[in-house]
């Protein structure tokens, strides 16, 4: 498919500005009078907090405050909320988290101290000046490490470091499916821990407002949220506080959360009078942000004699960090179960996952959440499965594939529509499946080892929280879209006019997007779950069809005909008669607001985008370097709107996933220090690393939503990983490879097989 030829497709409106340097982020804002932060951080991963001597900072030039925990703390200040909600069995700890350390300090990175001045220079200048006292302690950051017997214990309240155990599925159903199988596989694997890395780092500028309320302008993805848990931190209404944000360069879910950076610098602008602002360098953000992924699972498959699934038995650890991040329990728990088994019928599923403390800092929402690592288990399994059964990967896949719907899983997760046998058939066809031995072959003869991986995913779009949307006619003729999700980068200000424009009649350019400010929009779920679409694009569509309701009415009293006598096309009612007025006159001829409208959007069911992936790759057997050669994809994401969009979404994600499974990793050693705080230690994939991804829609409509959309926002980082490391295994000849597949590590496997073959 050619995406860019589509009739529906639309380049974004809004990379005019951005190509010509005309987007606005947070580190554009005018400076004129703002005081500049600086954090002084934990050198240690795990230390008790002693005496911290401020005296000779404050005393520098040009410094208006020096800030610890104490003075937060006398300020009233309290400790982040966590989002998430758990039933008791679960038992989840959440300790308090500050703003700034107090009596301890519990990974690398963590603020201790904040530093005011009138120059960035004078506040570093000054942070060097902070005499902290530490007391070294143990440190742990495995997280089966952590919950081994003995290992340093992180919180008082959390014995052994479980921060939280959480069961899903008919375990019972599980065993005896186990007892009956004709073969069962179990496969151990490691989903590595990544870092966000956006291209913009976090930043915020805190100030007040003339009539006393609080001003948080930041670098995010859900203002809405971080309004709510900052209203919880300073015990004010959230009324009371005025969160914005401007353009912002990327999130990938770790701006989806209030950090505690947000709350300090609030306060701190509170305290001085002034606007204070922070950009974070780029060490900042890998050594404080929140990471994603970071679990370790036992996974066991059953099978009867013709290779039909009969079970999943899936045990994870979860990293959670030193801290409980706002949305993190839900990577490892509620997110992953409604993806749990992918696109396959397997009749008992079971869930054992065990969240752990270590010295690390908090995990959280990272594109997918929770969907690729479940997608991962079972995509991988399979392989396995094959590789130890002698059996086709995929005729395997093939043979258990949901064919009927709705579908109802193990887990209770009830899947309304799909084509995932045409999925895959797509695929394989597109890829010159019958074509392969002959690459193959040409590969042995360069000394290359060349592999095919087939992949399937399932994504989960949520539906919660529930959206809404309004439409606004503006004096000036245009018409504003006011909705409660957040862009940072999937080109809604384009395809939300799209849906506008198709529904109202009036050119794309009569439209403007209104977001990400709580003070036009105080209501919303912001960005997340690929849902801005399903959710809040229906709410818009409400919207737009509630205002044209009343335009409707209103144009048949001025043309003085009944309704029903009224037609609207191409932007313009007409009577029988013949006589016409245009929605943009019939708006400014109305006394204004006469035409405006909200909507509620109350529909909160999963919708469930899919796919089938194959990649080839080219191993050299003689140093482990590995060459993507080819990616294709055929996905199924509903009716699109912009289908150019929809494939830069995608592509976006396919090279988040393929970063994780070749290139990227957080590590830390065995004192907590981190080892990759910068793009010298943590490896991105470059565009050399990239082939074409060819990208193909199969759209099948849901009728979940009036739109028939399914979401695309993560789906490529769902599919990508167990795609490259199925064409990794068999290019090597292995069942299975950890990721990331470095040079060493597939070097290693390599050589394993070259030895087995004497």
């Amino acid at each position: 498919m050619n995406a860019a030829a589509d009739p529906r497709s639309r380049r974004r409106s809004e990379d005019d500005r951005f190509l010509r340097g005309a987007g606005r982020y947070v580190d554009d804002a005018d400076a004129a009078g703002q005081l500049h932060a600086v954090f002084v951080r934990s050198p240690h991963a795990c230390a008790v907090l002693g005496a911290i001597d401020t005296a000779a900072a404050s005393a520098m030039p040009g410094v208006a405050g020096v800030f610890t925990a104490r003075d937060l703390h006398a300020g009233g200040i309290h400790a982040l909320p966590c989002a998430m909600s758990f039933p008791p069995e679960v038992g989840l700890v959440v300790p308090p988290r500050h703003a700034l350390a107090t009596s301890h300090v519990r990974h690398v990175g963590e603020a201790v101290a904040l530093v005011v001045a009138g120059t960035l220079a004078a506040a570093r200048d000054a942070a060097e000046l902070l005499a902290v006292a530490y007391t070294d302690l143990p440190a742990v950051t495995n997280p089966a490490d952590a919950l081994a017997p003995g290992a340093p214990e992180l919180w008082p309240e959390a014995p052994g470091n479980l921060a939280f155990h959480f069961r899903r599925g008919d375990p019972a159903a599980v065993a005896a499916a186990f007892a009956a199988a004709a073969r069962t596989v179990s496969l151990s694997l490691v989903n590595n821990r990544v870092a966000a890395a956006p291209l913009e780092t976090r930043g915020a500028i805190a100030g007040t407002h003339p009539d006393g309320r609080l001003h948080l302008h930041l670098s995010g993805q859900d203002v809405i949220g971080i309004r709510r848990d900052l209203a919880a931190c300073f015990g004010l209404p959230p009324d009371a506080i005025h969160v914005t944000c401007p353009d912002v360069g990327g999130g990938f879910g770790m701006k989806n959360v209030l950090h505690p950076e947000h709350v300090a610098l609030l306060w701190a602008a509170r305290r001085l009078g002034r606007r204070v602002r922070w950009i974070a360098d780029r060490t900042e953000d890998f050594l404080a942000a929140a990471h994603g992924r970071d679990n370790l699972t036992t996974a066991r498959l059953a099978l009867d004699g013709q290779g039909r699934f009969l079970a999943l038995d899936v045990a994870t650890i979860g990293n959670l960090g030193a801290y409980v991040s706002a949305l993190g329990p839900g990577a490892h728990t509620n997110s992953p179960s409604t993806a749990m088994g992918g696109v396959y019928a397997i009749p008992a599923v079971a869930m054992d996952v065990r969240g752990a403390f270590t010295n690390t800092v908090p995990l959280d929402a990272y594109r997918g959440a929770g969907k690729p690592e479940a997608n991962y288990i079972i995509e991988r399994l399979i392989d396995v499965a094959a590789h130890e059964l002698g059996r086709d990967r995929v005729a395997l896949r093939r043979a258990n594939l949901v064919g009927a719907f709705p579908y109802r899983s193990a887990l209770g997760i009830e899947i309304d529509t799909g084509r995932f046998h045409d999925n895959l058939d797509a695929v394989l066809a597109a890829s010159g499946a019958d074509t392969f031995a002959a690459r193959r072959a040409e590969a042995a003869s360069r000394g290359r080892w060349l592999g095919r991986g087939v992949a399937c995913f399932l994504e989960t779009s949520r539906g919660k929280p529930t959206e809404d949307a309004a439409v606004r006619f503006e004096p000036d003729g245009t018409v504003a879209l006011l909705v409660g999700t957040q862009s940072n980068g999937q080109g809604l200000e384009t395809s939300f006019a799209q849906l506008a424009s198709a529904r109202l009649g009036l050119p794309i350019d009569a439209f403007r997007l209104v977001q990400a400010d709580t003070d036009r929009v105080g209501w919303g779920g912001g960005h997340g779950g690929a849902r801005s679409l399903p959710m809040a694009g229906t709410a818009l569509v409400l919207a737009l069809d509630a205002a044209l309701a009343k335009a409707h009415t209103a144009a048949a009293r001025l043309l003085q005909a009944e309704p029903g006598q009224v037609a609207f096309a191409n932007g313009e009612f007409r009577t029988e008669a013949g006589a016409t007025i245009s929605l943009t006159r019939l708006a400014t001829a109305l006394p204004p607001g006469t035409l405006d409208a909200d909507a509620h959007n109350p529909n909160e069911q999963f919708v469930f985008p899919n796919g089938a992936h194959v990649a080839e790759v080219e191993v050299d057997p003689d140093t482990g370097a590995v060459v993507l050669c080819r990616y294709l994809a055929v996905d199924d994401y509903g009716v699109l709107v912009n289908p150019l969009l929809t494939e830069g979404q995608v592509q976006g994600g396919l090279a988040q996933g393929i970063g994780q499974a070749l290139l990227e990793a957080v590590h830390y050693d065995a004192a907590g220090q981190l080892l990759t705080a910068s793009f010298a230690d943590y490896a991105l994939p470059r565009a050399t690393d990239l082939p074409a991804l060819d990208v193909a829609f199969n759209e099948h409509p849901t009728a979940r939503n009036p739109l028939a959309a399914k979401g695309a926002g993560q789906a490529g980082a769902i599919g990508a990983p167990q795609t490259i490391m199925a064409a990794i295994t068999d290019a090597v000849g292995v069942a299975h490879v950890d990721m990331p597949a470095t040079p060493e590590r597939v070097w290693r496997a390599c050589r394993a097989r070259r030895m087995a073959e004497g």
